[in-house]
């Protein structure tokens, strides 16, 4: 699951370079989590990992803790977490996570890229038989961690799979969605450094398609990216 993941998402992740649309989509992760569980990250484990995530994007201290500072105040937009689905060109499933003080903007977008690129929006649920949401925690390897140990410790927590990533040299862990606080609480209290922490949507049905097609699924995907209400983009294609 993981190791194949890891792999069809690096063109995905290719497109989060852009710093300010990064700084962005973690500030919109602040204020929903602010928001569920309150500003101290001593007692929000959610705010927590958002914080460490942010550290590792580089995104200044100053930023953050203003963000945290927005979130708690009455002048804080009204954010809302929606998840739209459809297919693109192809019979590509595309699932769209955003965050947004204005859901009829936002579906009123989203449905206009789906259209002028050729594919149709869905209804809510339809793409549940092809992405699992998951816990996905990235830690720091080190000569002293031992991989097939740490995930027979983790299975007990709600892990799934663990694994070294040998480009980055990154351990991942991937688990239950239920388990985000059990294998968190896990890492941060035997002295981990965690690099991430996030939930994702793991694509279950694959569907090979060539490069010519994929071109036209990548202009509906660039598109999707490009909207400042859209958190994550997610997809079943692989590239034959």
């Amino acid at each position: 699951m993981g190791r194949a993941f890891e792999f069809r998402k690096a063109r995905k992740m290719k497109r989060w370079g852009q710093m300010a649309k990064t700084f962005t989509r973690i500030g919109k992760d602040i204020a929903i989590a602010v928001k569920a569980g309150g500003p101290d990250p001593n007692s929000n484990s959610r705010l927590r990992a958002i914080i460490q995530n942010a550290k590792a994007a580089n995104m200044p201290k100053t930023n953050v803790e203003n963000a945290i500072k927005r979130a708690s105040s009455k002048e804080q937009e009204d954010y809302k977490e929606m998840v739209y689905e459809g297919y693109a060109q192809h019979g590509i499933a595309i699932l769209v996570e955003c965050t947004t003080d204005n859901t009829n903007r936002s579906v009123a977008n989203i449905r206009s890229y789906f259209t002028k690129c050729g594919g149709s929006l869905g209804t809510s649920g339809m793409l549940d038989f092809i992405f699992d949401r998951k816990s996905v925690f990235k830690i720091a390897n080190n000569d002293k961690i031992d991989v097939e140990e740490l995930e027979l410790e983790l299975i007990d927590f709600g892990a799934e799979e663990v694994f070294l990533d040998e480009e980055t040299n990154q351990i991942n862990i991937y688990g239950e969605f239920t388990a985000f606080g059990a294998i968190q609480k896990f890492l941060e209290e035997k002295g981990f450094e965690l690099l991430h922490a996030d939930f994702e949507r793991i694509p279950t049905d694959m569907k090979t398609i060539t490069e010519e097609q994929a071109a036209d699924v990548e202009k509906l995907i660039e598109k999707l990216e490009d909207d400042d209400d859209v958190q994550n983009v997610y997809h079943n294609m692989i590239i034959a």
